[in-house]
């Protein structure tokens, strides 16, 4: 899919609007985007992160209404695909549910930026939302369950919905005696990442090292974050795990953390981010946080997706870099952040975290 101006939503173009009327009457608190709006014109391509699909609709459409010229184009090829687009100069920026580790950025060169990346790269964090558990089971919205539990699901250890560790933890539903079928991402996934580490630190039960390819041969599999929406949706006693914007009508499991069953939303899990520090030896530029999945705070949704938008410090083309340092300057900004938080239900970031992001946008060029 490729997002481009002359394929806007009706519906995000409004979410756009609004945003931007808020930002010519002065607009909220931690950046306007007055000054970038000025006239940019040209084409950048991306690829990545599926989740961020209803966060690029609005981003692309709020960009474009103001800088008709300039054409973003976004395609949701997966996190895996858009970081290897990025190391062999497929694509202008990239997508990612997980930021590069230390030693990929030392290991490889960058074809998408000037000198194969010598100046290093940009990686800023500006999609933070649940990742849902989410299930199809008939008349029933809601179900609690421990990590230890999702980990044994997830693993084929408990393998019929009526099993006595789910229904000990929900008692006065009436579980089926069905078989759990379980879906999985197909493709190297900075989800599948975000939820195996997840498992793999919270739960005591997951026997997989963490990773973006699921490590799991059984099981139904998916292309992408709409894929296994749609195999659960079209399934019966389905269950996986996707970008919460994404699930729908499908029930959605509440998760243990600290003696309470907590459900997804955007604010439980921005908690998260809040509390969690950025990894060290880590360059100005990239912004990477080294999220708990562990915790037991009250209140908590632990199993929240950081996604970000990687770019190159340095570009070879002088144009392709404005648009991009433009393009994330308006990502970043209080207005972008509440029209995808409007179209995706995600939680926009922190003034303090903006201040951050902004001066590393600013190292591009």
């Amino acid at each position: 899919m490729k997002i481009t101006r002359f394929a806007q939503l009706g519906a995000v173009a409004a979410v756009a609007s609004l945003a931007l009327a808020g930002c010519a009457s002065g607009g909220t608190d931690g950046g306007s985007t007055e000054e970038l709006m000025s006239g940019l014109s040209g084409t950048i391509g991306a690829t990545g992160a599926s989740s961020q699909t209803a966060a690029q609709e609005a981003w692309v459409a709020g960009f474009q209404t103001e800088n008709v010229d300039a054409t973003v184009n976004y395609e949701p090829t997966g996190s895996g695909t858009g970081r290897e687009n990025l190391i062999a100069g497929a694509s202008n920026f990239i997508g990612s549910d997980r930021a590069f580790k230390i030693e990929e950025i030392e290991e490889n060169t960058f074809g998408a930026c000037a000198d194969d990346g010598a100046a290093g790269i940009v990686e800023i964090p500006v999609y933070i939302s649940p990742i849902a558990i989410a299930f199809n089971l008939e008349g029933i919205d809601s179900l609690n369950m421990t990590a230890e539990v999702i980990a044994q699901v997830f693993a084929g250890e408990i393998t019929n919905w009526s099993d006595a560790a789910i229904a000990d933890l929900n008692e006065g539903v009436e579980l089926p005696d069905l078989a759990i079928s379980p879906v999985h991402r197909s493709d190297d996934s900075g989800t599948t990442e975000t939820f195996t580490t997840y498992l793999e630190e919270a739960s005591g039960a997951w026997p997989y090292e963490a990773d973006g390819e699921w490590p799991i041969a059984s099981g139904e599999a998916a292309q992408g974050t709409s894929g296994v929406i749609d195999a659960t949706k079209n399934g019966n006693g389905t269950i996986t795990y996707a970008d919460a914007s994404q699930v729908g009508d499908l029930g959605t499991v509440s998760v243990g953390v600290g003696g309470e069953f907590v459900p997804y939303s955007a604010e439980a899990a921005a908690m998260i981010v809040d509390s969690s520090p950025l990894e060290e030896g880590r360059t100005e530029g990239d912004i990477v946080f080294d999220i708990d999945y562990a915790t037991e705070e009250a209140g908590v949704y632990p199993i929240a997706l950081v996604s970000y938008e990687i770019g190159c410090v340095e570009y070879a083309d002088a144009n392709v870099a404005e648009l991009v340092s433009a393009y994330f300057t308006w990502i970043a900004s209080a207005e972008g952040q509440d029209a995808a938080a409007a179209n995706a239900g995600s939680a926009p970031i922190s003034d303090a975290l903006r201040t951050q992001i902004d001066a590393a946008i600013a190292l591009i060029g």
